[in-house]
């Protein structure tokens, strides 16, 4: 059991001055709440009256309000589209307070996760999305060298949408200028994350480049061989109602669960790797900041849809 004094959060002053880079997939979270009063005639899927519309930033986007809403500085590098869901982000991004340094893409369609929610549960999720020009990611390159020096760490946020193509360049360059670096991974192959500080897979992640675990041994195993072969610092990953487990040089330890109501876990594993950015970049070790970025994760379960966690809620 940790105790209170070992949870000690930096104060708002250190926060502020940190400054944190964002680099990653975004996308526009659209909820459609309405009432469910019958079944559609033409099939048998309920007719939701469509009652109030809402939209939340998602993806590296919920990411970098999650860094910004701790009380830590933030700048979004990213790449959208030239239509509404991107005009729609930027005036979200700007009204929070998020610095950007957005790229464009005229032929990309900006990501939108469309939910429909009826009588308090989603019903369906439809995805509008392709894959951005090469081009364009070229820019994003070298609009990440420019911004590296101002920031204190660097985290990725890979959706596996294709904007992340350069990650293997932009670790290199993190590393060579000593910015610690975080990445929320994606897909099976982990080699571009080489050289990386942390990364923050989920167990079905983590499972889908080690292969399965029977206990805590194997596992213990899987992710020593998987730091050695792509050489990054730490391991921490994300267990749900397990909590966390951290491997790093200096062993494995874990965090239990301190979730005491799971309402949504969308976004959650957002909160957790912008909280675990700041806390490091005010200078917390990574053990002391997985402690606390593992009560973020257990704040913003209990809320529904893409959420945030602040520092007020953080230090109760």
């Amino acid at each position: 059991m940790s105790s209170n004094k070992s949870l000690a959060l930096p104060s708002p002053e250190a926060l502020a001055a940190c400054r944190v880079l964002v680099v990653g997939d975004v996308m526009l979270d659209r909820y459609w709440y309405g009432a469910v009063d019958r079944i559609s005639p033409e099939a048998p899927v309920p007719v939701v009256r469509v009652e109030r519309e809402e939209e939340r930033l998602g993806g590296a986007a919920n990411v970098a309000l999650n860094v910004k809403v701790l009380g830590a500085r933030v700048t979004l590098l990213t790449v959208v589209g030239q239509d509404e869901p991107a005009r729609k982000l930027r005036a979200l991004l700007h009204a929070r307070g998020v610095e950007t340094a957005l790229r464009d893409d005229p032929q990309l369609h900006t990501i939108v996760k469309l939910r429909v929610i009826g009588r308090a549960q989603q019903l369906i999720r439809v995805d509008f999305e392709n894959e951005p020009d090469h081009e364009v990611l070229g820019q994003m390159l070298d609009a990440f060298a420019e911004q590296l020096p101002r920031h204190d760490l660097v985290l990725f946020s890979d959706y596996g949408k294709g904007g992340l193509t350069h990650i293997p360049r932009m670790i290199e360059l993190a590393r060579a200028a000593g910015k610690p670096v975080l990445i929320d991974p994606k897909g099976r192959d982990y080699r571009r994350y080489a050289g990386a500080s942390v990364i923050t897979p989920n167990r079905a992640e983590l499972a889908q480049v080690t292969g399965a675990w029977g206990d805590e041994a194997e596992l213990a195993r899987k992710v020593a061989q998987l730091r050695a072969e792509i050489g990054v610092g730490a391991v921490l990953l994300t267990r749900s109602e397990e909590g966390m487990s951290l491997f790093e040089d200096a062993g494995v330890s874990h965090e239990p669960a301190r979730a005491r109501e799971v309402f949504d876990v969308t976004g959650a594993g957002d909160t957790v790797i912008a909280t675990l950015a700041v806390l490091m970049a005010a200078g917390l070790p990574l053990s002391q900041a997985m402690r606390l970025a593992n009560k973020a994760g257990g704040i913003v379960v209990g809320k529904f849809g893409t959420a945030t966690v602040s520092y007020e809620e953080l230090s109760a």
